[in-house]
């Protein structure tokens, strides 16, 4: 059997249970500008959704936030049925008030009636990965946590994943119930979340990082990933998700587009493997 590209990054199973290929695919994008309305094209939205499955992605993130409930609809529209063995992690917790507006409500009837919404915009009879988009710091932790451990026992949600959180935060969540991920802001040139990192690498939990293709100044001309890009054939934003899958065996890159040729890009990204010079260069050049 000829493997995929996706394949080709190496596998993770959220929650010890949930066997995903590492290289994903990130909905964000596919809505309108400021992630608020429907795309600007639809057809070609619906189109990298149905690639990315061609290519193994068997992990894709989205958000009620996301349009919003736009990314949900767009998925479900393109996939389903979905294949046997795909993934779909949504988030609950913010609210959105118009474009680039966003604001955390974690009310635990606010996240149960959310997540039964995107139970029906997904199709699904249970979504294996639910995610506290952020925490609110008007409604308790345990709350909070409380009710996304409900709904795991009543069977709607596999596992319970959490966004933009510190050390502490994901320890204190872990007391009401187990977490199987985390989402936050890491890439090449924006490592502030080492130490959570090195929690989910200790503890075999899945690290989402989001905004991963960023590369910063590196990739201007005479930057060392536009001289390792000239030099191996690759772009910046290939070699930043090289490093990324290269970094932690649960790093989980979730790059999102709303292009097929820029989605192709990205899932190639998965077969590069940096030399250990070429990875060292890049982290110290970042740092």
């Amino acid at each position: 059997m000829t493997q995929t590209l996706a394949q080709a990054s190496g596998s993770f199973a959220i929650g010890g249970e949930l066997t995903v290929n590492r290289l994903g695919f990130g909905s964000m994008q596919l809505t309108g500008p400021g992630v608020w309305g429907e795309p600007k094209d639809r057809d070609e939205a619906l189109r990298v959704l149905r690639r990315a499955v061609e290519l193994g992605v068997n992990l894709i993130d989205t958000a009620d936030a996301y349009g919003p409930v736009v990314a949900e609809r767009l998925i479900r529209e393109a996939l389903h049925p979905y294949p046997e063995d795909m993934v779909i992690a949504t988030k609950a917790g913010l609210t959105r008030q118009g474009p680039n507006r966003w604001t955390p409500v974690g009310r635990p009837a606010y996240l149960r009636q959310q997540c039964e919404l995107s139970l029906r915009n997904l199709g699904l009879e249970r979504i294996g990965l639910f995610q506290l988009h952020r925490i609110d710091p008007e409604v308790p932790l345990e709350d909070q946590i409380g009710e996304l451990k409900a709904l795991q026992d009543e069977g709607k949600i596999a596992h319970i994943g959490l966004s933009e959180v510190s050390v502490e935060q994901l320890q204190a969540a872990e007391r009401v119930a187990p977490i199987a991920s985390v989402q936050n802001l890491y890439n090449l040139t924006n490592r502030k979340a080492e130490p959570l990192l090195e929690y989910c690498e200790e503890h075999g939990i899945g690290f989402i990082p989001w905004f991963p293709l960023a590369t910063g100044k590196l990739s201007e001309p005479g930057g060392p990933a536009a001289a390792i890009a000239q030099r191996t054939g690759h772009t910046p934003s290939q070699l930043a998700l090289a490093w990324l899958l290269e970094r932690s065996p649960v790093m989980l890159p979730i790059p999102g587009t709303s292009s097929v040729a820029h989605l192709d890009e990205n899932m190639a990204a998965a077969t590069i493997e940096l030399n250990p010079e070429d990875f060292e260069e890049l982290a110290r050049a970042a740092a």
